[in-house]
This record gives C-alpha cells, sequence and structure tokens, in this order.
C-alpha cells in the first residue's frame, strides 16, 4: 500500500496491518498454548486464539466494506512474535512455572499492541461516521481488555507465586 493520503486511507491501512498482526498472533499463540504447563493457562491460550481467529474474520469484513482484500505485513507484531518465541519458545526453560510466567508476558505484550491498534482504529471509525465498524471494533477491544485481564489475575494469584 501506499502512503495514505486521508483519514479513510489511514483507517484501511490500520485494519490491513491489524489483520497480519492477527494471523502472526493467532500463530504464536497456539504455539504458547502446546507449551503451557498450567492447565487454566492453556485453556485461556486456545480461547485466545480462538477469538483471535474470530476478530480476524471481523476486520476481512470491515475491510470487504471498503473494498479491500489484502492485508498489510505488520513489523511491529512481527517483532513482538520473534520475542516471544526467544524467550517463551525457544529459551531452555526448565521449570514449567517460570516458563508460564514468561508466557503470559509476551502474550500480555502481544495483547496490549492489539489494545493500541484496534482502540486507534475504532477512533478512526468514529471519525469517519462508520459508526456499524465501531460497535464491532470496540467489541473486538473489550474482548482483548477482558483477555488481559484474565491473564493478569491468573499471573497474580498462582503463576508468579509458582515461579519464585
Amino acid at each position: 500500500m501506499s502512503a495514505p493520503e486521508n483519514l479513510s486511507e489511514c483507517y484501511i491501512e490500520e485494519l490491513a496491518d491489524l489483520w497480519s498482526a492477527n494471523d502472526q498472533m493467532e500463530k504464536v499463540v497456539r504455539e504458547l498454548a502446546s507449551k503451557a504447563g498450567d492447565a487454566t493457562l492453556k485453556k485461556k491460550l486456545e480461547k485466545g486464539a480462538k477469538g483471535i481467529a474470530k476478530h480476524t474474520k471481523t476486520i476481512k469484513e470491515l475491510l470487504d466494506d471498503c473494498g479491500v482484500d489484502e492485508k498489510e505485513h505488520c513489523k511491529g507484531m512481527e517483532g513482538l512474535v520473534k520475542e516471544a518465541r526467544k524467550h517463551a519458545l525457544d529459551a531452555n526453560i526448565s521449570d514449567d512455572d517460570v516458563r508460564d510466567v514468561v508466557i503470559v508476558a509476551q502474550y500480555q505484550r502481544m495483547c496490549h499492541y492489539g489494545i493500541c491498534g484496534f482502540g486507534t482504529t475504532k477512533a478512526f471509525a468514529e471519525a469517519l461516521g462508520k459508526s456499524d465498524h465501531v460497535a464491532k471494533l470496540n467489541a473486538i477491544t473489550e474482548d482483548i481488555y477482558d483477555t488481559d485481564e484474565n491473564l493478569s489475575d491468573l499471573a497474580e494469584r498462582s503463576l508468579n507465586l509458582a515461579a519464585k
């Protein structure tokens, strides 16, 4: 895509970036789930991956509504995925509790990227008067906030304590 020249093009670019970010994140979250030692964490990550896939479907629908059917490679999520692989998947961590704490930290970093991206995109949709898009983007943002809070609770109550 070429450089955006107006808010509508900024909006489309953000959606295309989020599509790529979600594709990358969904794949690594499934890998993180397979490495999780804690059963609750594993379930939350598996549920998260399904949610990401659902969000991607919505992004594609929004882009289709804008007449666009391609994504733009997200280098920001590429870096976060690389870090998640380095620290949580490829690292030689022998203690499952420690690995789980690292998995939560890496997953939350990716969630926060999503919160930022979807929040910005929702603001663009609001400014463009796309109320149907705003509602869908708001629902996605709320889903991501809920997931992030659930993982924070899990980490505070059990994972961090077990990793001492």
